[in-house]
């Protein structure tokens, strides 16, 4: 007889089963939950948790009139996730890679590799992309979220080398190898400089695994302008050179992150975020350099390399009511959009030989004895000395004297002795001083020591005090021999003169703005020291008008630069031109540094108008002798035409007024030239 129920066996059997499968549940569950409780963790966290950076805009460097030097262009970083990767986009390939502008054969070779073999290399968070509309992201753990966190907030490292290679694979692989040694590749470049306009094109392809990340890469709209004051941004994104690296501090910006969670299909659960901080943009930088100014002072540098090819030169132009720098032009320069195909042989281009390099003054520097002395009261403008003298008596010791360019057959006044450039009675100004009151007056002018320019690797150049002077130093020093000065010091020390008195420290920052526009920080003119009288600086810029006068006398015209005079303008300044010391094979085949005849520094430093300065230009070429007529560089011929044809661009362009003279005759004259 058939029973209605299941038998005993039966249902023992069932039971043990269902059994067996709780205890093998709950067995699984107690070795994920409690054995294997970490590993799951860092499963899940890795499936799950991610961490999504977003860059910070760094801020723009511009001009005095707003004109953008330097700023930060919006691209996005594209590339590959060659796991995710779905046969039917396949026939999609050639349109992507025509919007690259990639060969198709390339491109599939990048989006068919799917495993390396070598190490993974490791790379910053930023630099691999992760972002949830294109349905994939990077995954970190909290640990690694906390490593993001700090490099953001950490104060910036030291730059590396800025040419050294920089790398070219930053794909990502998987951390685990397969039995073969393999990798999964996760993420592979496609390009790094895909616009805004063709990534939206690329995103309208649909092809699964392909996404990007926005991110921000540094434009020089001008190429070369103010190269060596703006400086660059390397590859790596760290700021290498110029106003780049010195106010890094504000222009970086901070970059911003998230922490949330995906789904399984790798889309940002925006509801589970835990943390968000949002990225904040950099400052803006603010120069004092005027576009404008720095373009006429390059392209009076070009026509000087084409008519001189010098080795280099220099061009400072600056309001020396205030000290800060209008232009600061080298020869020769780079683009800085292209600072890594700087080749090795050329790259004494991208150092600022206006502060990083030094050179005698020569007869500039004459301006440090005539003031010093005018300013202690030992000499009048009127005062005469004798310079046809080769030897004088100083301090109980015979003194040679050094040559002159003319014969003096009869005593200078000190204002003839500026205006005709005599070495002997600079030399003879300064022994009125004595060694340590013209060392003193030397220091005060800023020779010997840092101006406080901030960028460009500023040296201090070279100024032995009197204790380590030999017999000749109080001979050649006050001629602008035995010292060393950067182009700026000399710029500088001239600025005394045209400031009334005052030496300032060079200026090239004027604000720092925030993201808005608004002024964060302002700088104002900094005064260093007072160094001579407003009367002595009158006086010396009245001598210094000399130098410019083409008005004859017995010597010849009064000045040794009527070539930078400007009709109906007060031009005050002072040429220089100093041989370079060059190496000479002796008799015994050894070889000496010895002064060159054919081998010469040229300059011109003076502004206008004299009796209310406006604006200041420095001029200085090295080794222009080779095609200048007669073989040798002289500043009168070399850096003073130069100097007045860049002051006549300047004087519309800074609305500088004439001044007319109330006496028709010079200083000089009024001193007791004699014609």
């Amino acid at each position: 007889m058939s029973k209605g129920f299941a038998s005993t066996y039966r249902i023992v059997l069932l039971a043990a089963g269902i059994l067996v499968c709780f205890a093998g549940l709950g067995a699984r569950l107690v070795y994920l939950h409690v054995i294997d409780r970490e590993e799951l963790v860092r499963y899940v966290d890795k499936a799950r948790r991610q961490i999504i950076v977003e860059s910070a805009r760094r801020g723009d460097i511009l001009d005095a009139n707003g004109g953008i030097l330097a700023t930060s262009r919006s691209l996005i970083v594209l590339g590959v996730d060659p796991q995710a990767l779905r046969p039917e986009d396949e026939k999609k390939w050639p349109q992507l890679a025509e919007l690259l502008g990639l060969p198709l054969s390339s491109l599939t070779t990048v989006l068919t590799t799917k495993t390396r073999a070598a190490e993974p290399v490791k790379v910053p968070a930023a630099a691999a992309p992760a972002t949830p509309s294109a349905g994939v992201t990077i995954s970190f753990t909290p640990e690694r979220a906390a490593a993001v966190t700090a490099r953001v907030e950490a104060p910036a490292a030291k730059p590396a080398d800025p040419l050294a290679a920089e790398p070219k694979d930053d794909t990502v692989l998987e951390d685990e190898a397969d039995e073969k040694g393999g990798r999964l590749i996760r993420w592979a470049k496609l390009s790094e400089t895909v616009e805004e306009s063709t990534y939206a094109k690329i995103e309208a392809l649909d092809i699964k695994g392909v996404y990007g990340q926005r991110v921000y890469r540094r434009a020089y709209p001008h190429n070369s302008l103010a190269a060596h004051i703006v400086g660059y941004v390397n590859k790596q994104s760290e700021a290498a050179a110029g106003i780049e690296r010195y106010a890094d501090f504000y222009l970086h910006g901070r970059d911003g992150w998230r922490e949330g969670e995906r789904d399984g299909l790798r889309r940002e659960l925006a509801q589970f975020r835990t943390r968000d901080v949002p990225a904040s943009d950099g400052y803006s930088v603010k120069l004092s350099i005027d576009g404008n100014v720095q373009q006429m002072a390059e392209e009076e540098l070009d026509l000087i390399a084409k008519k001189f090819a010098p080795k280099k030169a220099t061009i400072i132009v600056s309001d020396p009511r205030t000290g800060f720098i209008l232009a600061m032009a080298n020869y020769p320069s780079f683009n800085l959009n292209d600072y890594n195909q700087v080749p090795k042989e050329a790259q004494d281009s991208m150092r600022n030989v206006a502060v990083a390099d030094m050179y005698e003054p020569g007869s500039v520097f004459k301006i440090v004895a005539a003031s010093g002395a005018l300013n202690e009261g030992l000499v009048t403008p009127a005062s005469r000395f004798d310079c046809s003298v080769d030897k004088i008596d100083y301090k109980g010791k015979t003194r040679s004297l050094p040559g002159e360019d003319h014969h003096f057959d009869q005593p200078l006044s000190v204002a003839e002795i500026i205006s005709h450039s005599s070495n002997r009675g600079a030399d003879q100004l300064a022994m009125k001083m004595g060694e340590d009151r013209f060392y003193e007056y030397a220091r005060a002018f800023g020779f010997g020591q840092l101006t406080g320019f901030p960028v460009g690797g500023e040296i201090a150049g070279s100024m032995a005090s009197p204790a380590k002077w030999d017999g000749l130093t109080i001979t050649r020093m006050p001629m602008g021999q035995s010292i060393a000065a950067t182009p700026l010091q000399m710029h500088m020390a001239m600025g005394v003169i045209a400031s009334g008195g005052y030496l300032l420290r060079p200026q090239i920052i004027t604000k720092i703005t925030d993201a808005a526009g608004e002024p964060v920080y302002r700088y104002s003119p900094v005064v260093k020291q007072r160094v001579v009288t407003a009367e002595t600086a009158r006086t010396m810029a009245r001598l210094l008008q000399g130098v410019v006068s083409d008005r004859q006398t017995r010597y010849g015209t009064e000045g040794t630069a009527p070539a930078a005079a400007i009709p109906n303008y007060e031009v005050a300044g002072k040429t220089g031109t100093t041989q370079k010391y060059m190496p000479v094979v002796m008799a015994n085949g050894t070889v000496r540094n010895l002064p060159s005849k054919t081998h010469h520094v040229s300059s011109f430093v003076g502004f206008l108008p004299a009796s209310r300065p406006q604006v200041e230009i420095s001029v200085i070429v090295d080794d222009a002798d080779a095609q200048t007529p007669g073989g040798v560089g002289y500043g009168a011929k070399v850096a003073a035409p130069s100097f007045k044809h860049l002051a006549e661009q300047l004087i519309p362009y800074l609305n500088i007024q004439p001044v007319y003279a109330s006496s028709g005759t010079s200083l000089v004259a009024q001193a007791g030239g004699r014609p």
